[in-house]
């Protein structure tokens, strides 16, 4: 026989290292001989789309194309210190440092542009298409390319280095209060499962995702990340066991260690939820880990549902689910 049964769960999650820890990104803004703007940071690129995100905040403040951008980063010797890629951080710690410098570094552009036009102040110039002008007489303009000729022939570069810290205090010891972290983010996913009363065995029928993202930077990586997530989540609930007894691990191979594929997965509905943060990059938060963290609640409390059983221990196999079943006298 075959059960089904729905689930959801919530969750919050603080971004960044929280309770105190110092949590500073640095970035580097340069100008290149051929006109073109390099991003330096210390960011690692882990799946998570860190490379483009952080790209598209610098490309964002000149207004201009995302190709003109050289992003330069997993390199110590070349880039300042952004931090972990973990926290889910980076699009809120280092694209805020990214965001901070190139606004530092677009009013160096327009004190050097105010001299090649022969202005006598950089009020009303704007940036796009890799040219500065003035807003108010358009014709008066010079490029990226023609700025960074002026300054090699001078010897001289234009670079700007700003850092970002992330608010965050730690808690009191002995009452447990404070504010460790900084912004939060907020997510509700729901479940269908179907469950064989027989075997064990649950499916995922159907899957629901809200996600709380702040702004979203690129709805298409967003997408992705909650994919990636939930399938993360769903390996928890269900399928992955290290097997660890008396420390050592019995699963040590993907012939043992179960992982979910496309088949074990349904097609996720996907809600992007937008509410600017403030203190963020144009309002954006980091999602990278929080689209996992309600998964494995909300298919346990799906299988609850369906066969009226708890499950304490992941992962959920069939044959922890029959002997709970067994075990509650459920039909």
């Amino acid at each position: 026989m075959k059960k089904r049964g729905k689930g959801i769960a919530v969750s919050f999650y603080g971004t960044g290292y929280g309770n105190g820890f110092p949590d500073v990104s640095t970035a580097t803004i340069r100008l290149e001989d051929e006109g073109k703007i390099s991003i330096s940071v210390g960011a690692t690129e882990v799946g998570q789309g860190a490379k483009t995100v952080l790209s598209q905040i610098g490309s964002e403040v000149l207004g201009i194309e995302i190709e003109d951008i050289v992003l330069i980063n997993e390199d110590t010797s070349k880039t300042p210190d952004s931090g972990t890629a973990a926290a889910s951080r980076q699009t809120y710690n280092t694209g805020n440092a990214v965001k901070i410098a190139m606004e530092s570094f677009r009013k160096k552009l327009f004190e050097e542009s105010k001299e090649l036009l022969g202005l006598n102040t950089s009020i009303g110039l704007e940036t796009k298409n890799k040219e500065v002008y003035l807003k108010m007489f358009p014709q008066k303009k010079t490029t990226f390319k023609e700025i960074a000729q002026k300054l090699k022939k001078q010897k001289r570069r234009l670079e700007a280095t700003e850092s970002f810290t992330a608010q965050t205090t730690e808690m009191d010891p002995e009452t447990g209060q404070g504010a460790p972290y900084w912004p939060y983010t907020f997510n509700c996913y729901g479940v269908e499962v179907e469950v064989d009363t027989e075997t064990g065995k649950v499916d995922i029928i159907r899957a629901l995702c809200a996600q709380d993202v702040g702004r979203a930077m690129n709805p298409t990586m967003i997408e992705g990340q909650i994919d990636g997530g939930f399938a993360m989540g769903a390996g928890y609930a269900l399928f992955e066991d290290l097997g660890l007894k008396e420390g050592r691990i019995k699963n040590n191979k993907f012939s043992k260690y179960i992982i979910p594929t496309a088949l074990d997965l349904p097609e996720i509905e996907k809600f992007i939820i937008e509410d600017p943060e403030s203190t963020g990059p144009f309002g954006a938060k980091g999602i990278g880990e929080p689209v996992m963290i309600p998964v494995a609640p909300a298919i346990l409390n799906a299988i609850y549902n369906a066969v009226g059983v708890r499950i304490l221990e992941l992962p959920a196999t069939p044959e922890k689910i029959l002997q709970a079943i067994k075990s509650y006298g459920k039909v």
